[in-house]
């Protein structure tokens, strides 16, 4: 069997780990190919930048906003983690790049 299954980016604030979990769940059983974040920076993956000077941590916080547009680029659509209305700066940045390219924007909460 070969289907081709619709790719979804998971796009939102890292502070919000339980429901990137819980979309990224549902929208592989519902027959997605999801792309979620590398690491949660707000939620749990700290150490991350725990040993970083200035540079280096701009320098990684640059990186991964060009690599998560990178997996915007493999998708067809993106899943906004938008819980309780809030979409920071990257995201507003991610949303416009999406639209930009023709990619479906999904919320999780309607705007």
């Amino acid at each position: 069997m070969q289907v081709k299954y619709p790719v979804i980016a998971l796009c939102g604030s890292t502070r919000f780990k339980e429901q990137f979990m819980e979309a990224q769940k549902r929208l592989t059983l519902e027959g997605n190919i999801v792309i979620s974040v590398g690491l949660f920076g707000h939620s749990g993956d700290q150490e991350v930048w725990e040993n970083m000077d200035e540079g280096a941590l701009t320098k990684t916080k640059e990186m991964l906003d060009d690599m998560h547009k990178r997996k915007i680029d493999m998708a067809d659509a993106i899943y906004l983690i938008n819980v309780g209305g809030y979409v920071g700066s990257s995201t507003k940045s991610e949303i416009e790049y999406a639209i930009s390219h023709g990619k479906e924007v999904r919320y999780l909460e309607e705007p």
